[in-house]
């Protein structure tokens, strides 16, 4: 809901109650019925709608022992949510909360050389191709007298239409419904193409007044797409991808100088989070790991971290000493309980994608998870190891292999 007054909200799921009664259907009947009485019911809380908007959802789920249960949910969203949206289904919608995630600032790229242009959006850890379109502009000829002005009008002719026309693409790709849909624009590729862009009357002033970085670029396409990016990084302040190409640079930076203050794997890393050395812990944000914690027959539990591969091996679950199976007191992501308990430690907690060539050589080399320490210590095994617990780097890089 938006920031509509709870009143209007109310009488209009009143107005929705009747509408139920219509139902033919007695058991979709009492639970549409049950789920608007309960919004209702909890509506009834507020009494103003809190300043980012007001989310309620209500209906009936199966639990995982198949029995019925009437659950209801209600959150004011950490952003304003601007939708008003009523719906009756047989799922929670949740895509105008998944828009809210997503990264707020999106920059555009123009690549321009005299092999075609490519239009590209980075947004967050995302970059996207928009567009791209070759060219064949006419080389300078070594010919004198008049065929030399001919060709010269000819080639500059052909490279004012092409000027034209990358402007004229920039505008439908970087402005929708009169507004510019970027927070800034990066131009990159041949100093005089690129130029002759950013000067010329034919590119839309309110895309001139974007332009936040101008950069040469070897390449033209995909390749000079993601040199510009690395380019510009101070120009692209909050972008994730950026962010996380220095995040792992400055990781290899302390293997480089083998200052000892960096630590890898699973067990290793968290047993320096444990202690509190860890400064800055890095996990791929897809990494499938889950932990387990497991109870034996004398009532003593332990933590295990498991792939999914060694998780369908049994033996993983049975206590070392006695060789019986354990029982299975919980389990889940491996992430999201980092993200619960990381903060108790000390440290900052950086999720990585696998966006950029330095995140995959973490993820693949070092097992998507390790740590910049705020002390060298020399009880971890910094390096990694072949084998952590029962946890093996082997694993992630097969798990990855499957991701793709």
């Amino acid at each position: 809901m938006t920031k509509q007054q709870i009143t209007q909200i109310s009488t209009q799921l009143t107005d929705e109650l009747g509408t139920a009664s219509n139902i033919k259907s007695r058991v979709n009947r009492q639970s549409v019925q049950a789920a608007i009485i309960s919004a209702q019911q909890r509506l009834r809380l507020y009494s103003r709608t809190p300043p980012n908007g007001l989310v309620i959802y209500c209906g009936t789920v199966i639990t995982e022992d198949g029995k019925e249960k009437l659950i209801n949910i209600d959150f004011e969203p950490f952003k304003p949510i601007n939708t008003k949206l009523y719906l009756c289904d047989s799922r929670f919608h949740v895509e105008p909360l998944a828009e809210l995630l997503e990264d707020g600032s999106k920059f555009g790229f123009i690549i321009i050389d005299g092999k075609g242009c490519l239009y590209g959006l980075l947004s967050g850890n995302t970059r996207s191709i928009l567009h791209h379109f070759p060219v064949e502009l006419p080389k300078k000829h070594g010919r004198g007298g008049q065929s030399a002005q001919r060709f010269g009008r000819i080639r500059e002719e052909k490279r004012h239409n092409y000027v034209h026309k990358v402007a004229e693409k920039a505008t439908q790709l970087f402005i929708t419904d009169n507004k510019i849909n970027v927070t800034g624009l990066v131009l990159a590729g041949a100093a005089e193409l690129k130029d002759d862009l950013e000067k010329s009357d034919l590119f839309d002033p309110r895309l001139k007044s974007k332009v936040i970085h101008s950069v040469d670029v070897a390449y033209g396409g995909e390749n000079g797409f993601a040199q510009a990016i690395s380019l510009s990084r101070k120009h692209l302040d909050n972008v994730k991808v950026v962010h996380e190409q220095e995040l792992i640079s400055r990781f290899f930076e302390e293997i480089a100088q083998d200052t000892g203050k960096f630590v890898s794997g699973v067990e290793e890393t968290l047993r320096a989070l444990e202690d509190g050395a860890v400064e800055t812990l890095i996990v791929w944000e897809d990494i499938k790991v889950k932990r387990f914690v497991l109870q034996n027959s004398t009532g003593v539990e332990s933590v295990r971290y498991l792939s999914p591969k060694q998780e369908e091996d049994r033996t993983n679950f049975l206590d070392k000493e006695t060789g019986v199976e354990m029982n299975q007191v919980s389990d889940g992501p491996m992430v999201e309980w980092l993200a619960e308990i990381y903060s108790n430690h000390g440290a900052t907690l950086e999720f990585i994608s696998d966006g950029t060539p330095e995140t995959v050589q973490f993820i693949q080399g070092f097992g998507g998870i390790g740590g910049i320490l705020r002390w060298k210590r020399e009880d971890y095994d910094i390096a990694g190891s072949e084998s952590d617990g029962y946890f093996q780097k082997g694993d992630v890089d097969d798990e990855y292999a499957e991701f793709f």
